[in-house]
C-alpha cells in the first residue's frame, strides 16, 4: 500500500513538473468598422468590415521546456471576418500564421507560415501600425509575390537581442520541380530598438513564377518617442518585376492625448519608370483607449494618383476601392 501511495505521489510530481515545463495560450482580436470609400470606377460604397485597424483573429500558441536551454514552440493564427462570419486569408485555416520550431540563448528557428521581415520592419516604423486608412502598405509594399506580406513554406532564424540590436533572416522555399529559383523568396532584416529609438534595414526579394526576374525591396526606416509626440520616418527603394522602378518616402507622427494618441503621415511614392505614375498620400487618424483592451477608432486618407496610378485607400484587411477613405470602429483583444 505504502509502494502504490508513493508511486502516485511521484507520478503526480512528475506530471506537475511536465505542466510547469508546457505552456499553451489562446489568444485573439475582433476588430469591426464601419468604412466609407470614395473615387473608385464604381462610385462611392459605406459597409461594416472587419479588421479596420488589426486583422480580427483566433490564435493558439506554445512553448515547451526541452531542458538544457532548449524550447519547441509553435503558432497557429486564424484570421476571420465578424461581420460575415467567415475565414480570412481567401479561406485558408490558418492563413495568418503557423510555425513550429526551436528556441534557446542562440535564438529561434521557425518552420511555416509566416511574416516577411519587411512588413515586420513596416509595422513598427509607421504611425497607423499597417492598419486603418492611412496604412503605410497602400503605397509602400511589405512585401511580393503571392502571398505579399506573407512568405509560405518559410525558414526563418531570429536573432537574440544584443544591446538593443536584434536581425532576422527568412527563405521561402518556391518549390517548383527542376527550379529551385523559380517562387523563391528571401528576405533579411537587422535593428535597433532601445527605449525611444527604433531603427531598422530590411531587404527583401522574390523571383517570379519561372526564375528568371526578381522583384527587390530595400528599406530604412526608424522611430524616436520624445515623449510628447513620436517622428517616424522611412525610405523604401522598390525594384519590381520588369522595369517597376521606384523610391518611397513616409515621414509621420504619433501623440498621445489622454487616453488616446493621434497619428498623422504623409507618403509618397516616385515611379522612376517611363510611366512616371506617381502617387502620394495623406492620412489622418485617433484612437482611443477605454480600457487596457479595448479602443475606438477612427481614420482618414486620401491618395492623389498621376500619369495614370492606381492606387487605393484600404485598411488592415482590404486593399479598398476608391483614393479617399473614412473609416471608424472599435477593436477588442482577449
Amino acid at each position: 500500500m505504502k509502494k502504490s501511495l508513493i508511486a502516485l505521489a511521484v507520478l503526480g510530481a512528475l506530471a506537475s513538473a511536465a505542466s510547469a515545463q508546457t505552456s499553451t495560450t489562446i489568444y485573439g482580436l475582433v476588430d469591426a468598422g464601419i468604412v466609407n470609400e470614395r473615387g473608385g470606377p464604381a462610385g462611392t460604397v459605406t459597409k461594416l468590415t472587419s479588421g479596420v485597424q488589426n486583422g480580427s483573429r483566433l490564435g493558439f500558441k506554445g512553448n515547451e521546456d526541452l531542458g538544457g536551454g532548449l524550447s519547441a514552440k509553435f503558432l497557429l493564427e486564424a484570421g476571420f471576418n465578424v461581420d460575415t462570419g467567415t475565414s480570412g486569408q481567401g479561406g485558408t485555416l490558418f492563413g495568418r500564421q503557423a510555425y513550429v520550431g526551436l528556441g534557446g540563448n542562440w535564438g529561434n528557428l521557425l518552420f511555416g507560415r509566416q511574416y516577411t521581415p519587411l512588413h515586420t520592419a513596416l509595422d513598427q516604423v509607421d504611425p497607423f501600425g499597417t492598419g486603418l486608412a492611412g496604412n503605410i502598405e497602400n503605397l509602400i509594399p511589405g512585401g511580393t509575390g503571392p502571398t505579399g506580406v506573407r512568405m509560405n513554406n518559410t525558414l526563418k532564424y531570429t536573432t537574440p537581442e544584443w544591446s538593443g540590436f536584434a536581425g532576422e533572416l527568412a527563405y521561402g522555399f518556391g518549390e517548383v520541380a527542376g527550379n529551385n529559383r523559380a517562387n523563391r523568396q528571401w528576405g533579411a532584416a537587422v535593428g535597433y530598438v532601445n527605449g525611444p529609438a527604433v531603427v531598422k534595414l530590411v531587404h527583401h526579394r522574390t523571383e517570379n513564377a519561372t526564375g528568371t526576374d526578381d522583384a527587390r525591396n530595400s528599406m530604412i526606416g526608424g522611430k524616436w518617442d520624445f515623449g510628447v509626440a513620436a517622428a517616424h520616418i522611412a525610405f523604401q527603394r522598390d525594384q519590381g518585376f520588369g522595369t517597376v522602378d521606384n523610391r518611397d518616402y513616409m515621414v509621420g507622427v504619433s501623440a498621445p492625448v489622454g487616453p488616446g494618441k493621434v497619428l498623422a503621415s504623409y507618403i509618397r511614392r516616385d515611379d522612376r519608370s517611363a510611366l512616371n505614375a506617381d502617387a502620394h498620400q495623406w492620412a489622418l487618424g485617433y484612437t482611443h483607449a477605454v480600457s487596457k483592451r479595448t479602443n475606438f477608432y477612427t481614420s482618414y486618407a486620401r491618395i492623389t494618383n498621376k500619369n495614370g496610378a492606381a492606387f487605393t485607400v484600404g485598411n488592415a484587411t482590404e486593399a479598398g476601392t476608391g483614393d479617399k477613405a473614412f473609416n471608424v470602429g472599435v477593436r477588442h483583444l482577449f
